[in-house]
């Protein structure tokens, strides 16, 4: 055994004022976490090492308790409509699927729910809510806006930017409940039709 480490006596890391003055910015600066406030004690030259700053902002207890974002709903989740007239109500839901090269690529399928017109399938890489307004505004173009989408719940249909189109063009959105895939297949035709979609394209 080494000399050295018999005789090596072990060193007080935490001195009282690196413990206050953590408290101090932390009470000045109530929405800092250990790493940001880690940075302001090694402004200071109170620490080095990030670990002894985490060390000492768990055991004060000084752990910010983040409250769970509540998700907003765009609209009132009712009873499906169905269809008497063409162009009354449309359906819009995404097919995934990938290229030989192992890219993946996502369809956005159009449907009218009453006649089973295919209306518009716009092909992608990623298709965010601003080119699923725009493929709607192409189509609202060729013929009259519908009364009523039906969407699922996905990003790119409770985002903003479909929600400003259907506010300009007075459609309502009509989403399916969470966990209820089988609403969105009011006639038992649209995953079939995702399916043909699919091997029509990819295959």
């Amino acid at each position: 055994m080494d000399r050295t480490s018999c005789r090596y006596a072990a060193k007080k890391t935490d001195e009282p004022h690196i413990v206050e003055r953590l408290k101090e910015l932390a009470q000045q600066k109530r929405r800092y976490g250990a790493r940001r406030l880690h940075v302001l004690l090694k402004r200071e030259g109170l620490v080095v090492n990030h670990k002894r700053t985490e060390r000492l902002y768990r055991n004060l207890g000084l752990s910010i308790r983040t409250k769970k974002r509540k998700r907003l709903v765009n609209a009132l989740r009712l009873a499906l409509p169905v269809p008497a007239r063409p162009n009354e109500i449309w359906a819009m839901d995404f097919v995934h699927d990938s290229t030989n090269g192992g890219r993946r690529v996502k369809c956005l399928t159009v449907i009218d729910l009453y006649s089973r017109e295919c209306l518009a399938i716009e092909v992608a890489s990623s298709l965010p809510g601003l080119m699923v307004a725009r493929t709607l505004t192409r189509l609202v173009e060729c013929r009259e806006a519908p009364e009523t989408i039906v969407v699922d719940n996905g990003p790119e249909f409770t985002g903003r930017a479909l929600g400003e189109w259907v506010m300009e063009q007075g459609v309502n959105l009509a989403f399916i409940r969470p966990g209820k895939p089988i609403e969105k297949i009011t006639y038992n035709f649209f995953r079939t039709f995702e399916k043909t979609v699919a091997s029509f394209w990819f295959n």
